[in-house]
């Protein structure tokens, strides 16, 4: 939640800004802090560098848990969350990483503790994450299978 909240304040955004808005601020703040606008200044450069690769990464993760491209997504996530099982998962900082069978990884944003602590010790771990996990908390999919084409 501390990324979301951070990301949000960088680019000044609020719930309701869509993904068409986001790459407005977000091509405003690149040329903003572009390093070659710092070249005679070797300090402000490096500054500048490293805030052009803050503000990449924050774009690339807002728009990865934007509605507009869970919407694009929901079949595919609704296939891999209700056919594919739990292959591992891992919790930190409030933060849930869940393997999936197939291959894709997603993460889950603002879990409480005892909501993973409920996961753990469920004899069902993939019908409690249908029932309490899914559905309830803002995701981003942070890795997608590449299907292996037949020769």
């Amino acid at each position: 939640m501390k990324r979301i909240k951070d990301y949000g304040k960088l680019f000044g955004t609020t719930k309701e800004t869509n993904l068409a808005e986001l790459k407005l601020i977000y091509r405003n703040l690149i040329k903003e802090w572009h390093p070659d606008k710092f070249a005679d200044n070797e300090p402000l450069k490096e500054q500048a560098e490293i805030k052009s690769k803050e503000i990449i990464e924050a774009y690339h993760f807002l728009v990865s848990i934007s509605p507009e491209t869970h919407a694009s997504t929901l079949e595919e996530y609704t296939i891999t969350t209700t056919s594919s099982g739990i292959e591992d998962y891992l919790y930190k900082g409030q933060t849930l990483k869940i393997s999936f069978q197939d291959g894709s990884k997603y993460e889950y944003f603002g879990v409480p503790k005892n909501t993973y602590n409920k996961l753990v010790n469920s004899p069902n771990v993939a019908r409690f994450a249908r029932r309490h996990i899914f559905g309830s908390y803002i995701y981003r999919m942070v890795f997608k299978p590449t299907s292996v084409l037949s020769q």
